[in-house]
């Protein structure tokens, strides 16, 4: 305990009771806010003052890996402000105090692999084969310490080939921090169906007429047909070139029946089952609801197609 001696006779100190803040001229916190308790060591006797100290706010940290600085007066003035009587506290404060921010960061090759490991985890991969030629990143992120999480987000109006923009959110403890904007080009090979020779319009397609081709599927349109079994059966809408990719609005299924040919209706339901000769009002193909004369009543029904002689009425 120090002692001063006053007119010849020891003395204890004041200073020796007295709570001490002692801040260091450089100080690095995790958190969103700066408490003196994180800044400064506190010593002394009176342990609630010692609590109250620590539990201070001395204002709001900078953004992670940022260095915010405060005047020694600055320090003193939020003392006073939580009605600490600086008489009673010994202060070993420099004139200015450095704070820093600490930090995580996310380097460039890191985001590359998440954007990548995303891209490949979300194109399916049957016949198919996945080239990322480029990805374009942020040079680092830099977010506060703690449980780093991320999300990658992807247009819904876009499939993951070609020129894609993609998001990528990262959060710390559940919050959430900063979004970033990664581009990627994407190749993705698979087959297609292409005409091997011209097509006519309506003409029926067989085995013949296609070939299956292994192409960038980001250079064909979005409809494009990469099964035969998908075509084989179904007749061209309309006059089709050679090595050209078939999509689905240039191919339809071929009419089953059209107007004037007579069939065989089927009407059936629980323990009834009646069958009628029809005149076919409208062309219909396999499925489809068309229009049907019976023949003995003259009336009309709306009748499913079933094949080229037969049409069922639903119940």
């Amino acid at each position: 305990m120090a002692t001063a001696t006053i007119l010849g006779v020891a003395t204890v100190s004041a200073s020796a009771e007295m709570t001490t803040i002692r801040v260091p001229d450089q100080v690095e916190v995790e958190n969103d806010e700066i408490l003196l308790g994180q800044i400064a060591s506190i010593e002394g006797s009176d342990t609630q003052l010692i609590q109250k100290l620590k539990q201070i706010i001395i204002g709001k940290a900078p953004s992670a890996g940022k260095t915010r600085q405060y005047e020694q007066r600055q320090l003193r003035k939020r003392l006073e402000l939580h009605r600490i009587d600086l008489a009673a506290v010994n202060l070993e404060v420099p004139r200015r105090v450095r704070i820093t921010r600490s930090y995580v960061e996310i380097d460039k090759h890191k985001i590359k692999k998440i954007v990548a490991d995303f891209i490949s985890q979300n194109i399916p991969q049957d016949n198919r084969m996945v080239r990322i030629k480029e990805i374009h990143v942020p040079e680092r992120v830099i977010l506060p310490k703690g449980r780093v999480a991320y999300k990658v987000v992807a247009p819904r109006t876009r499939q993951l080939m070609g020129n894609c923009a993609l998001a990528v959110d990262f959060s710390v403890d559940g919050h959430s921090q900063k979004r970033i904007w990664a581009t990627a080009q994407v190749e993705v090979w698979g087959p297609v169906v292409v005409t091997r020779k011209p097509l006519g319009r309506y003409k029926p397609i067989t085995e013949d007429d296609i070939v299956l081709q292994t192409m960038d599927l980001a250079n064909v349109p979005s409809n494009v047909l990469t099964d035969p079994e998908a075509v084989l059966g179904k007749r061209t809408k309309r006059a089709i070139g050679a090595q050209t990719p078939l999509r689905a609005d240039v191919i339809e299924l071929p009419p089953l029946v059209k107007r004037g040919d007579l069939v065989m209706i089927i009407v059936e339901s629980k323990g009834l089952k009646a069958t009628a000769r029809g005149l076919v009002k409208k062309k219909g193909r396999l499925g489809e609801r068309i229009p049907v004369v019976n023949v003995d009543s003259k009336k009309v029904l709306y009748a499913r197609v079933i094949d080229s002689n037969t049409v069922k009425v639903d119940f």
